[in-house]
């Protein structure tokens, strides 16, 4: 598995243009599964989707995604072309996305994004139960990110017609109420008011870059008990290009299977969720975890598209098997 992600990602192949080395691997292929490998290193069993080293096993219902390794492993229901069985040692889940800058209603933040939060702490929950890792890749721009930044990237991220009030300006200051940083102070807040400082657009470590309302908690506290893992990413998918800090730490774990949610669904959600499907990993865009600002059309392509290149579901279809493995 580990040799196969490491070739497909980083655009390199084996040469087997000489075919005493060609012979040799599949050999080699075939001391992994005596008899089912073809001189050619590819299964001659028709259930067999890939080589010994990343591939899926039809099952006469569903998937087996383990990669052979069975130990442990967890089926899940999924609404069509499931179920599937899956590796808890090699699967997580990504949360994209979720920052003030987005969610934050002082910040023209979607309704939609803060309306997912408590189904997406329960999967966070779930999958934490189940001794799988949750992932959070958020924007999280350096200086030198900034200096490096496309044209096309800085126009799209501008509030006003000026470059200057894209990536890196100051967002200036908000009035929060003292006792809740996720919600604006207002005529009829109880309780004292305070001024937060919002930083500058989505730069490492400012107020706006922050996760939104319970999930900073739940991003701090996963990240310091070793069950949680954030990475700053300076594009929309976290995966983009020959390698980003998420990328390394899935091929240094040996990751196979994601799930997808976070905002915006048609846009860091989906281009994540692309660019690892094109990385060979498997793909699970959860629906009830992801939101849009963008019309439905949007949502309704990216739904299409998640299920041809993988699956999507609800949390609610999947999470009681989660419950249920975690404790067993």
């Amino acid at each position: 598995m580990e040799f196969y992600l490491q070739y497909s990602t980083w655009g390199l192949e084996p040469d087997f243009e000489d075919s005493k080395m060609r012979s040799v691997f599949a050999l080699t292929l075939a001391c992994f599964l005596p008899g089912v490998v073809a001189v050619n290193g590819v299964s001659n069993d028709p259930t067999i989707f890939g080589n010994n080293f990343n591939f899926w096993k039809k099952l006469s219902s569903g998937w087996d995604l383990t990669r052979g390794d069975s130990a442990g492993a967890i089926t899940l229901p999924m609404p069509e072309n499931g179920p599937i069985t899956i590796q808890p040692n090699k699967s997580a889940l990504v949360i994209i996305d979720m920052q003030n800058f987005f969610l934050h209603e002082s910040l023209n933040g979607d309704p939609k994004g803060r309306a997912i939060v408590p189904a997406t702490v329960n999967l966070i929950h779930a999958f934490r139960a189940a001794k799988m890792p949750v992932i959070w890749t958020n924007w999280g721009l350096t200086e030198f990110d900034l200096v490096n930044m496309p044209p096309a990237f800085i126009n799209g991220f501008t509030s006003s017609s000026s470059s200057q009030s894209s990536f890196g300006s100051d967002m200036g200051t908000i009035v929060v109420p003292s006792s809740d940083h996720s919600i604006p102070a207002t005529a009829t807040t109880k309780g004292g008011n305070t001024t937060v400082a919002v930083g500058r657009k989505l730069v490492r470590g400012s107020w706006n870059a922050q996760p939104w309302g319970a999930l900073l908690d739940e991003q701090l506290s996963g990240v310091a008990k070793g069950t949680d893992f954030y990475f700053n990413k300076n594009r929309l998918s976290g995966m983009w290009g020959p390698g980003t800090p998420m990328q390394t730490f899935l091929q240094d774990n040996s990751m196979t299977t994601l799930f997808f949610g976070g905002v915006n669904i048609d846009q860091c959600v989906w281009g994540t969720l692309l660019d690892s499907y094109y990385k060979g990993y498997d793909v699970i865009l959860v629906d009830d975890v992801s939101a849009t600002t963008s019309p439905i059309g949007a949502t309704q392509m990216v739904d299409f598209n998640a299920g041809l290149n993988g699956w999507r579901a609800n949390s609610t279809d999947f999470i009681a098997a989660l419950k249920a493995a975690a404790k067993h």
